[in-house]
């Protein structure tokens, strides 16, 4: 399935150069691996750019069943997501 998404500036041109390898995005939509997101860049006023990307998705991970932290430790710490090659 193809699934078009926003992506700011900012983030368009770390995954455009290779540096960002991951998305993290509310889990609202279904997405699978081997969908392709269409990643259309939009400036800070939130227009779009023209400039597109397509990057097959390899992996998907959902948290909300994911009872890996206390809710003080979420509260206290937050989250962060870490990719890697």
């Amino acid at each position: 399935m193809k699934i078009e998404k926003k992506v700011l500036s900012q983030y368009f041109e770390k995954i455009l150069d290779g540096s960002k390898k991951y998305e993290l995005r509310l889990a609202d939509w279904k997405c699978e691996i081997g969908d392709i997101l269409i990643l259309r860049e939009i400036d800070e006023s939130r227009n779009y750019t023209g400039r597109i990307l397509e990057k097959e998705v390899t992996y998907v991970l959902k948290t909300k069943d994911i009872n890996l932290f206390t809710p003080e430790e979420v509260e206290k710490y937050g989250y962060q997501v870490i990719g890697f090659d």
